[in-house]
C-alpha cells in the first residue's frame, strides 16, 4: 500500500480507503471482518458518516484492537432521529449524535471531524455561522477531534471552505463524470447522471477547486468514486462504456491535491481487488483510453494526466508538467512552493526538443508540444 500525506494534517493516508456506508446490509461479524481484512491490507483510514448504531458499533469493533493505527472521519451534523438519518446543525440533535459517534468508535477521539454534507448556500448559513461551528471549534481546541474537515458534493461550496483556512481536508465526490458537471446545489442533479452532450472536459469550477486545494495545502478524500457502480455498467454510464476499479481509483488519484478514495465493499474479494490497484499495470490502470473512445462525451483537447505520452526521449513526466502549468494559469502569481514542485521534476518543458512522438500517443489530441513552450516560459524553466 501506499500512503500520502493528507494536506497540512500530516496524516500518511492509505491511498485505497474505507468507505463504511455499505457495513450495514451485512451482518455484523461479516462487516467487522471487512474492516479487519482491510486493515491488513494496509488500508487505514475509514469514513463514518453513518448515524446508525449499527455501522457505528461495526467500526467500533472492527478497529478496537489497533484504533492508532487507523484515521477514522467522524461527521458532525448527521444524526439519527426516530430510525432514520437527519442530517441536524442543531446542536440539541448534533451534539448526542456526536458524543454517540465518539463512544462507539472508541479511543475517546476523531481524528478528522468533518462538518457533514455542506451543498447549498442555506447548507453553508447553517453550519458555518452560530453554536454549531463554534461547538465544531471547540471539539478541536479540546482535542476531541483532532483536525476539521468538510464533505460537500458542490465545487462552488468546497472552495468556500478551503477559504476559510480552518477547514483542514475535504471529504469530495470525484470520478470521470461528475468532473463534466457544472456545480450545483441540488445533489439528485449530480447522482441522475443526465448530462448534456455538448458537454466536454473538466468543469471549471472543479477544476479551480483542485488547483485551490493543492495550493492551500488542503488534501482530498474521495467519495463516490465509482458513480454507485453505475461507470462499470455502459447502459447507466455517461459514457456509454464501462470502467474498471482500477481505472477509477487512478483517475481520483490523478487529480491534484487527492490523498485517498474511500472505496465501499460488501466483500472481502471487492477489498482485494481495490488494493491490487497498487501493483496493477499501467494498462489495468489505463482509464484515459476508455473516455478517449467512448460512444458519449469527451475531454478532448484537454490533459487528464493520464501518463499515454510516455515515453519521452528527454525523460520529461510531460503529464506532472502539464499537471502544474494548469494549476499555475489558474493563478495570478505562481506560488514559490509551485516552482518548487516544478523545478523537482528534473527535466522541465524547457528541455522539450519539440519532437511530438508524445502527441501521436495521446488519446486526448492535446497540443503537448505548445504547452510545453508556454510552461517553459511561464516557470522561466
Amino acid at each position: 500500500m501506499n500512503y500520502r500525506r493528507l494536506g497540512k494534517t500530516n496524516l500518511m493516508v492509505s491511498e485505497v480507503g474505507f468507505g463504511g456506508e455499505w457495513l450495514e446490509r451485512h451482518d455484523v461479524d461479516h462487516s467487522v471482518n471487512l474492516i479487519r481484512h482491510a486493515h491488513e491490507q494496509g488500508i487505514n483510514i475509514i469514513d463514518c458518516w453513518m448515524p446508525d448504531p449499527k455501522s457505528r458499533d461495526i467500526i467500533g469493533r472492527g478497529i478496537a484492537d489497533c484504533r492508532d493505527q487507523w484515521f477514522v472521519q467522524g461527521h458532525i451534523g448527521s444524526t439519527w432521529q426516530g430510525g432514520q438519518y437527519v442530517r441536524d446543525r442543531d446542536l440539541t440533535k448534533a451534539v448526542p449524535a456526536f458524543e454517540d459517534l465518539l463512544e462507539r468508535i472508541g479511543g475517546g477521539y476523531i481524528d478528522l471531524g468533518m462538518i457533514h454534507y455542506v451543498d447549498s448556500e442555506a447548507d453553508w448559513q447553517a453550519a458555518m455561522t452560530g453554536p454549531f461551528i463554534d461547538y465544531v471549534h471547540s471539539l478541536h481546541r479540546d482535542g476531541v477531534i483532532r483536525h476539521i474537515g468538510l464533505s460537500t458534493h458542490n465545487p462552488v461550496m468546497a472552495k468556500r471552505a478551503v477559504e476559510t483556512g480552518f477547514v483542514e481536508m475535504l471529504l469530495f465526490s470525484i470520478n470521470p463524470a461528475f468532473d463534466m458537471h457544472p456545480a450545483t446545489e441540488n445533489l439528485d442533479d449530480l447522482l441522475q447522471g443526465k448530462f448534456d452532450p455538448s458537454l466536454s472536459g473538466i468543469d471549471p469550477e472543479r477544476a479551480e477547486l483542485y488547483r485551490l486545494c493543492e495550493e492551500k495545502d488542503v488534501g482530498i478524500t474521495v467519495m463516490k468514486g465509482f458513480f454507485g457502480g453505475a461507470l462499470f455498467d455502459p447502459k447507466r454510464s455517461p459514457f456509454g462504456a464501462t470502467f474498471t476499479p482500477a481505472q477509477l481509483i487512478h483517475y481520483a488519484l490523478t487529480r491534484p491535491a487527492v490523498c485517498s478514495i474511500l472505496c465501499g465493499y460488501d466483500t472481502v474479494e471487492q477489498i482485494d481487488q481495490a488494493v491490487a490497484y497498487e501493483t496493477a499495470s499501467p494498462d489495468a490502470r489505463d482509464y484515459a483510453s476508455v473516455i478517449a473512445s467512448a460512444p458519449l462525451h469527451s475531454y478532448r483537447g484537454q490533459c487528464t494526466y493520464c501518463g499515454h505520452c510516455k515515453p519521452c526521449p528527454m525523460e520529461i513526466d510531460i503529464a506532472m508538467v502539464n499537471k502544474f502549468y494548469d494549476l499555475a494559469i489558474q493563478q495570478d502569481t505562481v506560488p514559490e512552493s509551485l516552482r518548487e514542485h516544478y523545478r523537482a521534476l528534473g527535466p522541465t518543458a524547457v528541455d522539450c526538443i519539440g519532437c511530438q512522438s508524445c502527441e501521436a500517443r495521446c488519446p486526448f489530441d492535446v497540443a503537448i508540444a505548445e504547452r510545453m513552450t508556454k510552461a517553459a516560459a511561464l516557470f522561466g524553466c
